[in-house]
């Protein structure tokens, strides 16, 4: 589980980003590419979560220090929030994500790979969801570790896997892998996009295994064409 006592915006003055992408069955040793991965476009994805149904009760943070503007918004399949995006490096100790280069790195997710491991932020497109709490819960929304996360930015769609939990005010983090991906300095302590990043999290869904990028891929564009297809 990820907690910060400060974000990245109080360190460097920029919000971050984060998810990424790997090989089936993999456990994340392959560098991301960049995104667009499936065959249903950002424009499309985007045109649907418009307009906002809230769900949670009451709204998040981008940071510690913002006030609190962001739902997490109901959809047929799906639930969906547009902010910023952390850098989130925490997992399996590599080059780029580690105690030297990330300020708030922790060696473990909240979510593990099938072999019981922490999930690798490097090379694994993950996205973080906020612990449950008053405000919202994921689980009782269908959201569950392993799920399929649809991440655009820009014109580029990633498909990442629900990975890890953060704090309970704050959200809009994923891995250095999705961030990379999609075209965004990934780097944990000065990296990450400020703002217009969307997430779409198609409920009841799982990947596995949960390492496999490719298996989150398939799944995900599947999923996207039916969440296209009922809303």
């Amino acid at each position: 589980m990820r907690i910060r006592t400060l974000t990245l915006a109080a360190a460097s003055g920029a919000a971050l980003l984060a998810a990424g992408v790997l090989p089936a069955h993999a456990s994340g040793n392959a560098a991301p590419r960049s995104a667009q991965e499936g065959s249903v476009s950002a424009a499309d994805l985007l045109a649907k979560v418009k307009s906002c149904q809230q769900i949670s009760h009451g709204k998040y943070k981008t940071d510690d220090e913002t006030s609190a503007t962001v739902p997490v918004c109901g959809k047929n399949g799906a639930v969906f929030w547009k902010a910023d995006m952390d850098v989130d490096c925490d997992g399996q100790r590599t080059a780029h994500c580690n105690e030297d280069r990330d300020p708030w790195y922790q060696d473990d997710t909240r979510f593990h790979q099938s072999d019981g491991r922490p999930l690798r932020a490097e090379s694994l497109p993950y996205v973080v969801v906020p612990s449950a709490s008053g405000i919202w819960n994921y689980s009782d929304a269908g959201i569950k570790g392993g799920g399929v996360v649809a991440v655009i930015y820009g014109n580029k769609v990633e498909y990442a896997v629900v990975g890890d939990t953060g704090p309970t005010k704050i959200i809009g983090e994923a891995s250095y892998a999705t961030a990379k991906a999609l075209g965004i300095d990934p780097d944990p302590a000065t990296g990450g996009a400020d703002s217009g990043v969307t997430y779409i999290l198609f409920k009841n869904s799982k990947v596995s295994p949960v390492e496999s990028h490719s298996a989150a891929v398939s799944l995900g564009d599947k999923l996207a064409k039916q969440f296209i297809a009922d809303n």
